[in-house]
């Protein structure tokens, strides 16, 4: 598989620990597939986050939303979802701090494109991903 660029989008303020062990988890070499996190590593004022975040996810070639049980007050999540429709890059949603299929999803995602978090999950979807929105050839 080719080195996709990937947007991880989470919950700042509940599941930076997930996304932080998800992209370590990537860079281990038995994983099926390699990813570039371009997600915020920090808080940022408003207009300068939705210009910054707009432009990586437009440079990305797919979206991958870390869904955690706190998702109904992650407003940042939906506006990336938001972003990433708005410029053709794919996405999926990961189940990450015990979520699972009864925990709310974030405005945009739904929740036949939201799986369970498993290395040969994840690098299905990721395929699929890659042969959709912008990255269909």
């Amino acid at each position: 598989m080719a080195d996709p660029r990937a947007f991880i989008s989470f919950d700042f303020d509940h599941n930076e620990e997930s996304r932080m062990l998800f992209v370590g988890q990537c860079k281990n070499s038995s994983t099926p597939f390699s990813v570039q996190d371009w997600s915020s590593k920090s808080a940022l004022p408003q207009a300068v986050w939705e210009s910054s975040i707009s432009g990586k996810i437009g440079k990305c070639n797919l979206l991958i939303v870390l869904v955690g049980k706190t998702m109904a007050s992650a407003t940042g999540v939906a506006k990336e979802i938001a972003m990433a429709k708005a410029q053709n890059v794919p996405y999926f949603g990961v189940y990450v701090d015990g979520a699972d299929s009864n925990s709310t999803l974030p405005t945009g995602l739904a929740r036949n494109r939201t799986i369970k978090w498993t290395w040969a999950g994840v690098a299905t979807a990721i395929t699929q991903m890659m042969g959709e929105g912008k990255n269909k050839v």
